[in-house]
């Protein structure tokens, strides 16, 4: 998709794309680093139907949630020809025992056999992590294994 990027003079800078329905969807990102998502009006794509401020983390958090299925499809027909074999996100929750911890401290591969293939925090991908990868809440792990591996990793996960 092309993503056009318009200079705002005195606001900052507009990020957007049009959709197949000829809407236009983007962000502007303010000077003082507000982030606003923008979405045009159906008829008319000049004009906004919607502005909504974003926090730094809720634009992290859309953006999770916009690649995360991309990248758990994408590894699934990946791992489609192999029996046994699920793709899987797991969620670092606030409060969880793994808040600010390494990886590795997790050890999921030991414990249940699954492996973290990536970690996606804010719109940002991190492939293969090692065992020092400090993890934070918000933080998704895209995670291969058995779908026990997968229950067990997310009981790890929430209890410890």
């Amino acid at each position: 998709m092309n993503v056009e990027v318009t200079p705002l003079p005195g606001i900052g800078v507009r990020k957007d794309f049009t959709t197949r329905a000829g809407r236009r969807i983007g962000v502007v990102t303010h000077r003082d680093g507000e982030l606003e998502l923008i979405v045009s009006k159906a008829d008319d794509p000049d004009t906004s139907l919607a502005e909504l401020p974003l926090t730094v983390e809720e634009a992290g958090t859309l953006a999770n949630l916009l690649g995360a299925p991309q990248l758990v499809a994408q590894l699934a027909e990946e791992h489609s020809d192999v029996p046994g074999i699920r793709t899987g996100r797991l969620t670092i929750t606030a409060g969880s025992a793994f808040d600010g911890r390494p990886l590795g401290d997790t050890a999921l591969r030991t414990r249940t056999g699954v492996s973290v293939v990536a970690v996606m925090r804010a719109g940002q991908v991190y492939p293969s992590p090692a065992p020092d990868f400090t993890l934070t809440a918000g933080d998704l792990l895209i995670s291969v294994g058995t779908s026990v591996g997968l229950d067990g990793a997310v009981k790890i996960l929430k209890h410890g």
